[in-house]
Order: structure tokens, then sequence, then C-alpha cells
């Protein structure tokens, strides 16, 4: 039988889950005949290492026109007995057998202020369309956690059983550990990732702001390539006189290890989430791990991260105050986060999925 799987996406923040996905695959498929569909630009750049994976090239770009028809059309031609969207975003009116990732319901919930926002909102009304169209469509549904299939299915009053929980898994970076010049022997507190709203950074901000009363020389570093978003957070920094807030821009794989491995504490202070990958990440190379409560976060992180309300500035502060003061709780948390993320495998996930194929194809 031929499954396509959609990879468009695959050297994208999000494209971590279908690169792993194909890895594994491979590995533990020995049936199916696969076909990937990758975006012109990711071609050359993904090659499988066995002969039943086949490349195929997809020119048509996400949330387009194109994509509704093009890639209907596209889809017809190659005759699948199954396809698999690791995102939403699809061609609506395909009715093959579909299996469909849900991530979450974040942007359907969260405005982006650098977007014009007459037509964000637009464009919102048609993503919350096309999440309950394709969660009635889809033949099986996969979510990361729990939290999110409860969240998905309550949302497009879809049929719970159709739902597969299976989680991701996290990687340590094995590229060697390089140093930031301007942080070596200083204490400081981090994020990595995008700064859209739902990621809660203004709040972090005054909270370590209030963390510097007490701690003057302490840092908070806010990792991650320079866009519209981050340079707002900057006129944030900048308008509220806080100092010791660094921007680091895009860093390596060498330098996010680096910082990673000499934290004093990993901080997520989001307001919503799928899953939560850069905590793991981070848990995996002995960063206590400091984490807003919300949405599927506890369910991800168990007792292996010290918890706080996103919602409450002093209670962040607060949470990250006792990471940074006790070195009981700071030694525990690290234990634990060894531990948490060796509960989580991408094999594991591969062949979870595989079976999920297998249901949908009547196997």
């Amino acid at each position: 039988m031929k499954i396509v799987i959609d990879a468009r996406e695959l050297r994208t923040t999000t494209g971590r889950y279908v690169e792993r996905l194909l890895h594994y695959l491979q590995t533990v498929d020995s049936v199916y005949q696969y076909y990937v569909l990758l975006s012109p630009k990711d071609f050359d750049s993904w090659k499988p290492k066995i002969k039943r994976f086949h490349k195929v090239k997809c020119p048509y770009k996400e949330f387009t026109f194109a994509e509704q028809l093009g890639l209907l059309w596209q889809l017809r031609k190659l005759h699948a007995d199954l396809v698999h969207f690791p995102m939403v975003q699809q061609p609506i009116l395909y009715f093959g057998k579909v299996v469909t990732t849900m991530n979450d319901l974040t942007t359907i919930r969260f405005e982006n202020p650098t977007k014009k926002r007459l037509t964000f909102k637009s464009k919102q009304f048609v993503y919350r369309w096309v999440n309950k169209i394709v969660a009635h469509k889809s033949a099986a549904i996969i979510t990361y956690t729990e939290y999110v299939k409860n969240d998905v299915a309550k949302f497009a009053k879809a049929n719970s059983r159709k739902f597969t929980v299976i989680n991701l898994a996290s990687d340590p970076v094995t590229d060697k550990p390089e140093g930031l010049p301007a942080l070596v022997d200083q204490q400081f507190i981090m994020y990595i990732g995008r700064p859209l709203p739902h990621k809660n950074l203004e709040r972090l901000i005054e909270a370590f702001a209030l963390l510097q009363e007490k701690q003057p020389e302490l840092r908070l570093v806010l990792a991650g390539k320079t866009d519209s978003n981050y340079r707002r957070m900057a006129r944030i920094v900048k308008k509220r006189d806080v100092q010791n807030v660094i921007f680091t821009d895009f860093v390596t794989d060498g330098q996010l290890r680096w910082l990673y491995e000499h934290c004093a504490a990993y901080i997520f202070p989001s307001l919503s989430e799928g899953f939560g990958l850069p905590g793991l990440e981070a848990m995996s190379h002995g960063a206590p791990v400091v984490s807003s409560n919300a949405t599927c976060l506890p369910e991800v992180y168990d007792d292996a991260a010290h918890y706080f309300d996103p919602l409450d500035v002093d209670d962040m502060a607060r949470a990250i105050n006792d990471v940074l003061t006790d070195d009981t709780l700071r030694a525990e948390l690290i234990k634990r986060g060894h531990k948490q993320v060796g509960k989580y495998s991408w094999e594991r996930m591969a062949r979870q999925t595989l079976d999920v194929y297998k249901s949908v194809l009547g196997e």
C-alpha cells in the first residue's frame, strides 16, 4: 500500500516532528511504500535511506489557493491509500483516507500584534473553520498530549475515539559547546524560541525586573532569531528600563548547548503549548526548568519542573527565585529532569504512528 506524508514544513521550526517521523519509519516499517512531499527548497537536502521511500516535489505553499487546488490534484494523481498531514493545513476537498496531526489550538486563541489586525482576524476565522472540517473528515487524529486531544475534540465536536495521543521526544544537542563571550562567568536564566504573544515573554521580563531587586547581577537571555516580535520585546525592555536583558539573535546548536549547560534555570512562561519540547531539551542538558502550569505543560514535565501561574508576575518571580536560591530544589529538578526525558522516545513515536496507519488501512 502507498502512504503519502506531507513534509513541506520539514525545515521549519515545527519540522522536527516530521523529520524524526520519517527517520524512524525507515527503521520500524518494512511493508509500506512511502511518498514524501517536499517543498522545492528542501528536495535535495532530504535523502531517504531505503528504496521504499520516494521523494515528490510539492511546490504548493500552506494556506494558499494553490494548496487547495494544486495539492488536491497532486494527491489524486498519486493514488494514495493513506495521506498523513502532520499539520492541520491540507486540501479540504480531499476525501481519501487521511491521518492528521493536530498540534494545538494556540493560533485560534492568540493574536499576533505585529500583523495587521483585520487581516489576521480574517485568517484566524478561516483557520478555525479548517480545524473543524479537518477534525471531522480525518479518519484518525494524532495529538501530542491528552490535554490537546480533549481540547480539540471539544472545540471541533469531534468523536474522541478517533484520537490517538502520541508523545514527542527530545534529543540532546550533540554539537560541541560554544560559549557566548558576554555570558562567560555570568549568572543567567534563559528562554529560547519565537517571541509570539502566547509565549508570554512580556510577563517574563516583568518578573525578571522584580528578581533584579534582590539579584542585580542576574541576566535574562532571550535566544532566537531577531524578528518583528523580538524587536517589540526590545522596545518594551528599553521603555521600562530593565537592565541585563540580552537578545542573542540566532544561536548555533553549539551555542544553544552551552546556554543550556550554563544557565541557572530555563524558564518556560508560555500560556499555551501543544507539547513543550524546549523544556525537555533543556532538561536533557542538565538545566533546571521553571515552567508555566498552563495547558499541557504539567502533563509533559510532571514533577521535573517547578511551576508558576503564567498570568501572575509575582508568582513567576517567586518560582524562579526558589530555584536560584534553593540548592536542594535545584539538584532535585536536574535529577528528575534527566529521568523525565528518558520517558519519551522518537522511535516509539514512529511505531505508534505506524499503528495508527495500520488501523486506518484495516490491517
